[in-house]
């Protein structure tokens, strides 16, 4: 369906028009609410299974993304989507980027918020250019992240469409390299549904800003990866909310993206040698910062599914959505 708010048109996948609790479901970058099909199908009542695409994705409104509000202009988004269609209090369900979407929604409406469920997500800390369980900034302003750490090749195939294995930068081999850990059924839905990505310095990748700094790039103000700079998105105060709704917190054990270690990370880069010059610059330990800010939160469960990469309701998605009605069920 399509739903007009004040802020844009959402595309909305949905299958049933009855259910008492509504599930939103929120998707990663590079990505749409496609991806949340198959569990939108097998979700149960008295769910009501919703998947928007965000803006610059998908089927919605391909608006700008102002980056220096981080997240915001997504979770301000669903927080009128949710508005809108008169929702009850929503479960919120948010994978990779998507999983700091709904913890920026928590943060700012947490009146609106049932139950939270975070799918390999994004660090409290954003995306690179940051150091320790504490997120502390390597530079200021934030050097190290940013729209100019994307892989120019990999931003190109996007734009053109290309559906072809011809290179590890194509959309299909990044699928299969760093969205899975193993084949999936239905991959050219998949690649499809990455293809939607709206391209430009408005959303993805956002302004390449250089830095004289190593690694060179720092955040610009404007699109998907900028907004995941650490100096634009930074949630390290989850615990102070007057309400706090439980968390569930499910992750592949082999993530390549969302990692301690991550090779999509510049200073990982940097410290193995396959980007030169590096200060001796730590790797941001995305999975660790993730768990201290959930500790002092002190609501939340963690489920690490084994054999599984970046996508656990592709990779296993009959324990996937065991965890999730478990959770569901409790909240």
């Amino acid at each position: 369906m399509r739903v007009t708010t004040a802020r844009l048109t959402h595309h909305v996948l949905k299958f049933r028009d009855n259910g008492a609790e509504p599930v939103l479901f929120v998707h990663g970058n590079v990505s749409s609410g496609a991806f949340w099909r198959d569990t939108l199908k097998a979700l149960p009542e008295p769910y009501l299974p919703l998947a928007p695409d965000l803006r610059g994705f998908g089927e919605s409104d391909p608006a700008p993304v102002d980056a220096t509000r981080g997240l915001r202009d997504f979770s301000d988004d669903l927080t009128e989507l949710i508005e809108t269609l008169a929702l009850p209090k929503a479960h919120l369900v948010g994978w990779s980027m998507g999983g700091g979407v709904v913890l920026q929604l928590l943060r700012d409406r947490p009146d609106l918020v049932r139950s939270i469920t975070l799918v390999n997500p994004v660090s409290p800390y954003g995306y690179s250019g940051t150091e320790g369980p504490d997120g502390r900034l390597t530079h200021e302003d934030g050097t190290g992240a940013g729209a100019g750490a994307a892989n120019p090749d990999f931003v190109a195939r996007l734009g053109s469409g290309d559906t072809s294995a011809e290179s590890p930068t194509s959309p299909r081999s990044v699928f299969r390299s760093a969205y899975v850990a193993a084949p999936v059924p239905d991959e050219d839905f998949y690649v499809a549904s990455m293809l939607t990505t709206r391209i430009g310095e408005h959303n993805y990748p956002g302004d390449a800003v250089t830095s004289d700094r190593w690694p060179g790039v720092a955040p610009g103000k404007s699109g998907v990866l900028n907004a995941l700079a650490p100096t634009h998105f930074r949630l390290d105060d989850l615990h102070e909310l007057p309400q706090k709704p439980p968390i569930l917190w499910i992750r592949g054990a082999d993530d390549l993206i969302v990692a301690d270690a991550s090779p999509f990370d510049l200073a990982h880069l940097g410290a193995i040698g396959v980007v030169p010059g590096s200060p001796g610059t730590p790797a941001q330990p995305m999975i660790a910062q993730t768990r201290a800010v959930l500790e002092r939160y002190g609501r939340y469960e963690e489920a690490v599914l084994p054999d599984c990469g970046h996508s656990p309701h592709l990779e296993h998605p009959q324990e996937f959505r065991r965890l999730l009605l478990d959770h569901l069920g409790r909240s």
